[in-house]
């Protein structure tokens, strides 16, 4: 069954969140979910996800699965929050244990923090299948920009996370912990050897100017004119590109709260002593 889809930008962080479902009164997952966060404030809030569980209710839909195609580090996930709304199972790439490995050590996090990925409700492999209702899914594992970043292709479509941007925008960086522009290429070409006519549905877009946000393209419309990684562009050349180009980028605005949490499978970290929750600015490191 060809999946039906609806999508929420969020304008604050440039975020495409996902419902993929069967049909009206079946099944559904979420893809991407953002949790809403004010940093000058240090506040979270969930009028985001309001939307999306929102649009869940009034179609009647069962939700099955919480999907992150990797840990972001530009929006704080709200997959923990979804569930305990209403329920279903979280679902991160198996290497997600070597993320948090990473930035346990990089946040000096508590000891009792498990790096076995054990906080999601399942680790997905490549070439995994699974269903959503009447719909069947099959995982795509695409690292390069983290060493954990799936996509999942339902039918004709397939959820990209940060591996494509559209193609005027171009490919996700790799300068992160983990990051290998070789293996962004690599993944990008199993993208690539997809149908021409498959969808392609972006979990970002940051729009040139004089173009409102966009988020779906084709194979054939990326092997055309991507700007980074188009037809004809080889691995050495685009490992050029890639690296000046990641060199001349600032960190994300959100990198340093969305990693804390969304390794945690968007749980925040514990409550200290006196009942709050912090989270931790690493100087000089990041």
């Amino acid at each position: 069954m060809k999946p039906q889809i609806q999508a929420f930008f969020d304008a604050a962080t440039w975020t495409i969140s996902y419902v993929v479902f069967d049909q009206v009164g079946g099944h559904a997952a979420v893809i991407d979910p953002v949790l809403d966060y004010d940093p000058k404030a240090g506040r979270t809030s969930t009028s985001s996800l309001a939307k999306l569980t929102q649009f869940l209710q009034e179609k009647r839909l069962h939700l099955e699965w919480i999907l992150e195609t990797h840990a972001h580090a530009d929006h704080l996930s709200s997959a923990h929050a979804l569930r305990e709304q209403l329920g279903g199972k979280i679902g991160i790439g198996a290497h997600i244990d070597q993320v948090q490995q990473v930035f346990k050590k990089i946040f000096n996090l508590e000891s009792a923090m498990c790096v076995d990925g054990s906080q999601f409700d399942h680790l997905f492999v490549d070439g995994e299948v699974f269903k959503v209702g009447q719909c069947s899914a099959e995982v795509i594992f695409v690292p390069g920009h983290t060493p954990a970043d799936i996509a999942f292709k339902f039918d004709d479509a397939v959820f990209v996370g940060d591996t494509l941007f559209m193609p005027d925008v171009g490919t996700a960086r790799c300068d992160f912990p983990g990051g290998s522009a070789s293996s962004l290429y690599h993944s990008i070409q199993k993208l690539f050897a997809l149908p021409a006519d498959t969808r392609l549905f972006m979990c970002h877009d940051y729009p040139p100017d004089g173009r409102d946000p966009e988020w779906e393209s084709t194979v054939a419309e990326q092997r055309a004119k991507n700007i980074h990684v188009h037809d004809g562009m080889d691995e050495l050349s685009f490992i050029a590109l890639r690296t000046k180009r990641d060199a001349s980028l600032a960190k994300p605005n959100l990198i340093i709260p969305s990693i804390q949490v969304n390794i945690r499978a968007g749980e925040t970290p514990p409550a200290e002593s006196n009942g709050v929750v912090y989270l931790k600015i690493p100087l000089n490191v990041l």
